[in-house]
């Protein structure tokens, strides 16, 4: 990849751009996708209104009678082999027969935010099929380009299990068809453009080292508290092999992202890359949930946004670009969004806006770290960017790490939430945490009730020794070098009682930064024991429904608090499994509770990573790295308070555990 034909390419446009004249743009709708829907009439944010505004705003615009109206289609079995695994399709194929509803209830609830009805099968063969539809016409050239308005949404599938919404991955069955189906209409590159608000990990990982895809997402990531949390969503992750350099993930750290921190995104990542990679198509997995006011996605991206990033894109690959729905739950700017798109597709003159604000400061701090990230593959990205550049930002508001509504409707231009009463107790994993005695429902006070009778005790050995800090988990709140506060837990009651004791694990340091103490790793414990380690642990005798509150907000941003992620069942079983990894947060950094046997005949708890995550850690997938100086000085604090070490002794016990190899 050479600089000067990088530079070369930029200062002029392609030969192949796509002109005014003629543009034949391709639509699929079909009602039969509204069958799929969440059982029993519940309000749920992914449901079938969501294509039919959709088309309803492209009919009576007109746009509609300017496109080319395609029958949907039902995807082959052999085609979504291509990217699943057949238990995966032989469930979607199979769940909608089920003549049980509860039982199709009980098989949607081992997955992560799915549900399924009697039309969900014919609705996920029809939008895996539809998108192979489109895709396929613009490579034969009988379309210039598409937009497939379907639902199920496809980007969270992954190649054994449905999640996120998504049944089957829609664009990467369509990506690998064409690649692997249809290498005589000469489509050898795809770039995929994934602007859906959430990371799109079931996409990333079925080309993560398939040089003949250019994967790119921007998203929220949020230090890896948003959905669909863990580190997938994180810039780190290149690609692999084969596919080194050919995965960009951009992940915001903040809510809020607007039309000009996504368009220097495209500007300074995304439209470099893409002249040099030179793709043959681009498929976009356009969700519309980073548009302004969408209850899910807390971004501001405007129609005009999205018009911009699309025309930006029409200059590669002829124009050839086929666009399938994902997210998107503001009905309103749902349609709107889709409306600027199809007319950027037919050529229009984009919706006419004006970029007045700057991007976030956070936003040229992400841009910075993806373009030094990705610059051995990519060398035009090595380009230093300007003082002139960078100073053109805006300072993040400081905001609580709940991002209420309240608060984010503050900041955030007033839509209509078009249908919506509340999301909240439809799908947990997509909204924010907010752990409050306010509206819990009968079940939650049961279990509350119950396992505030319960006493543990919680060992800590990071910033949590420090009475001060720990107590932000409990009261709410933040102290010293904290850069964002607590929700705190229901029950507020402090610690009964705090001792210290010593347990023959390993402690070390790892992760690159985090939303709470910015940049620099955090601590874990070595879930394993030996003898030849030492790790000082300051012990809080809480009871279990702390614990509970803690473990959530050490591991993510939302999970509906009705029942608990640890009981009673799962506190007698770790006494002899010694560990349990928790699955509704397991991809929080600090899932695996383990066992450290009792004291004064009370369970010994504490939350760490998985023997799993060490082995990465020790392969170098997960990055090992030193504490700030904020993070260590909490630690210390803590060691030297609790009357464990001296100032001096506890600063070298940090520096030997943060340097010492696993």
């Amino acid at each position: 990849m050479d600089v000067k034909d990088e530079v070369d390419g930029l200062l002029s446009r392609s030969s192949d751009v796509a002109t005014t004249k003629d543009r034949r743009v391709g639509l699929i709708y079909d009602e039969r996708m509204c069958q799929h829907y969440a059982p029993d009439y519940e309000d749920h944010p992914e449901c079938p209104d969501r294509v039919r505004v959709i088309w309803d705003r492209l009919n009576s615009s007109g746009l509609a009678k300017r496109c080319i109206i395609l029958n949907a289609k039902d995807a082959d079995d052999n085609h979504l082999a291509l990217v699943h695994t057949k238990n995966h399709i032989d469930l979607i194929k199979n769940i909608s027969s089920e003549r049980s509803e509860s039982r199709r209830k009980r098989t949607a609830a081992k997955f992560n935010s799915i549900y399924f009805n009697e039309g969900s099968s014919e609705a996920a063969y029809l939008a895996a099929g539809s998108v192979i539809e489109v895709a396929e016409k613009v490579a034969e050239g009988k379309l210039d380009s598409g937009f497939a308005i379907v639902r199920p949404p496809g980007h969270h599938a992954e190649e054994a299990e449905p999640m996120g919404f998504c049944l089957y991955n829609n664009v990467a069955i369509a990506t690998s068809f064409l690649l692997n189906e249809r290498r005589e209409l000469g489509i050898n590159k795809i770039l995929i453009v994934d602007w859906d608000v959430h990371h799109g990990n079931g996409t990333q990982k079925m080309f993560y080292k398939d040089p003949r895809v250019l994967f790119f997402s921007v998203h929220r990531h949020d230090f890896g508290t948003f959905y669909p949390a863990g580190d997938d969503g994180s810039y780190i992750m290149t690609g692999e092999g084969p596919g080194a350099g050919y995965n960009i993930n951009v992940p915001w750290e903040n809510s809020r992202c607007g039309d000009a921190d996504y368009l220097a995104v495209w500007d300074h990542i995304l439209i470099p890359v893409a002249q040099q990679f030179n793709p043959d198509m681009i498929i976009i997995s356009a969700g519309f949930d980073a548009a302004i006011g969408d209850p899910l996605g807390g971004c501001r991206v405007s129609p005009y946004g999205y018009s911009i990033m699309l025309d930006k894109l029409m200059e590669f690959a002829g124009g050839k670009i086929v666009m399938a729905l994902e997210g998107g739950y503001n009905l309103k700017s749902l349609a709107n969004s889709a409306q600027a798109c199809v007319e950027v597709l037919l050529q229009d003159k984009p919706v006419i806006g004006t970029l007045e604000a700057y991007p976030f400061e956070s936003t040229w701090r992400v841009i910075q770290e993806v373009r030094q990230q990705l610059s051995a593959y990519w060398p035009i990205l090595a380009v230093k960017l300007s003082d002139k550049v960078i100073d053109r930002r805006i300072t993040q508001i400081e905001f609580s790490s709940s991002d209420s509504d309240d608060d984010e409707h503050e900041h955030t231009p007033s839509i209509a939430l078009d249908g919506f009463k509340t999301v909240d107790d439809v799908i947990q994993p997509f909204v924010n945490l907010k752990v409050s005695e306010d509206g819990q429902d009968q079940e939650a006070t049961t279990w509350r009730s119950e396992l505030s009778k319960i006493n543990i005790w919680y060992a800590t050995y990071g910033s949590n020794m420090s009475i001060s800090r720990f107590l932000c988990y409990i009261e709410g709140g933040q102290t010293e070098g904290m850069r964002k506060p607590c929700v705190g837990s229901v029950d507020k009651t402090k610690p009964k009682k705090i001792i210290w004791k010593t347990f023959p694990h390993r402690l070390f340091f790892a992760r690159e930064r985090t939303s709470t103490w910015g940049p620099g790793g955090v601590a874990f414990f070595h879930p394993k024991s030996n003898d030849q380690e030492k790790t000082y642990m300051c012990l809080y005798k809480i009871t279990l429904e702390q614990f509970n509150d803690v473990l959530l907000q050490e591991n993510a941003s939302s999970y509906n608090m009705s029942h608990p992620l640890f009981d009673m069942t799962a506190l007698q079983s770790i006494q002899t499994e010694k560990c349990i990894s928790v699955e509704p947060v397991q991809r929080g950094w600090y899932h695996n509770v383990v066992y450290l046997g009792k004291e004064e005949d009370i369970p010994i708890l504490t939350m760490t990573c998985t023997a799993s995550d060490v082995d990465s850690f020790v392969s170098g997938k997960f990055p090992i790295n030193p504490p700030c100086k904020e993070y260590a000085n909490t630690l210390i604090k803590g060691l030297v308070e609790g009357k464990q070490l001296s100032e001096e002794e506890a600063s070298a016990y940090i520096h030997e555990a943060s340097t010492k190899p696993l």
